[in-house]
């Protein structure tokens, strides 16, 4: 990709992931994301060889395939992630046809080429192996990237992005067609965490590594007085009636499958063998032709 239309510094994320693995992460959100796994996961009857977690911040996907898949490789994308290996979900160390069952946990929001890694992903699973991810959606932020622009814009005169540029639900969906997955699904859910102040939310966005890694930020940092009115403003606009702060995060989900000859497929145009006037036991009408059988 050029440098003109990079979107994360990512060798920037992947040191500040790095920082925020040798501290305290704060894992609520990773905990959510692996549970829901888990749940979707019991809805497939069938036990997978090989997998691999790919990009996942803490180590909270192989708990959940334990008993669905036999072999369980873990990639991180920094050192220190207790994992099999280290690489980068942009250029995945995986060899065509390699997986049965791929997974990512909020972790594919992040990259600059979100296209090509989900063409990389289909490439490594064999015919008829899955891919589940879980990322973060456009609604993700909302409070705070408003309560940011606001501030700013009246403390310095202008604004900077500071809040990334999650994807739409419905661009996700035609991204999974694009990639070549079949029978694609997608939908998402709103997870909702409640503070005192947006100084908590601050703190866990700087401990989960989440800082702002744009390329077009502002490099300087925020100005005091500017945090101080982003506050102000996120508390006087947002706050629940008992003063805590609500903070959305959009989990989107992502489905879909690498094609195989036995998955089911739509039917051809004409190919019905019993009419849908027969099945409603109603007269069928014909094109251009009136009810009651006038022309």
């Amino acid at each position: 990709m050029s440098d003109q239309s990079l979107v994360f510094d990512r060798a920037l994320g992947r040191s500040r992931l790095k920082r925020a693995l040798a501290g305290d992460y704060p894992d609520f959100l990773l905990q959510r994301a692996a549970g829901d796994l888990q749940e979707r996961l019991g809805a497939v009857l069938r036990e997978f060889a090989v997998a691999a977690d790919l990009g996942t911040p803490l180590p909270v996907v192989a708990p959940v395939l334990a008993g669905k898949a036999g072999r369980v490789w873990r990639m991180a994308e920094a050192d220190g992630a207790l994992a099999d290996l280290v690489g980068d979900l942009e250029r995945l160390p995986f060899a065509a046809g390699s997986l049965d069952l791929a997974v990512s946990l909020l972790a594919l929001h992040g990259v600059n080429d979100l296209p090509g890694a989900l063409i990389q992903i289909k490439r490594a699973l064999k015919p008829d192996g899955l891919f589940m991810a879980c990322l973060l959606g456009g609604r993700s932020l909302q409070e705070l990237r408003q309560a940011l622009l606001e501030a700013e814009s009246e403390t310095t005169g202008g604004v900077s992005p500071r809040v990334a540029p999650f994807a739409d639900l419905r661009d996700l969906g035609g991204l999974l067609q694009r990639a070549g997955f079949a029978l694609p699904v997608i939908d998402s859910e709103t997870v909702t965490v409640r503070y005192r102040d947006a100084f908590g939310l601050f703190r866990d966005l700087r401990a989960m590594g989440w800082a702002n890694t744009l390329v077009a930020r502002r490099k300087a940092p925020l100005k005091r007085e500017t945090l101080l009115r982003a506050a102000s403003l996120y508390a006087e606009r947002f706050a629940d009636a008992d003063g805590r702060l609500p903070a959305t995060f959009e989990f989107v989900w992502l489905s879909g499958w690498a094609p195989h000859e036995s998955q089911q497929k739509p039917l051809r145009p004409g190919s019905a063998k019993a009419r849908l006037a027969d099945a409603l036991g109603v007269p069928e009408i014909k094109t251009g032709e009136k009810p009651g059988g006038e022309g």
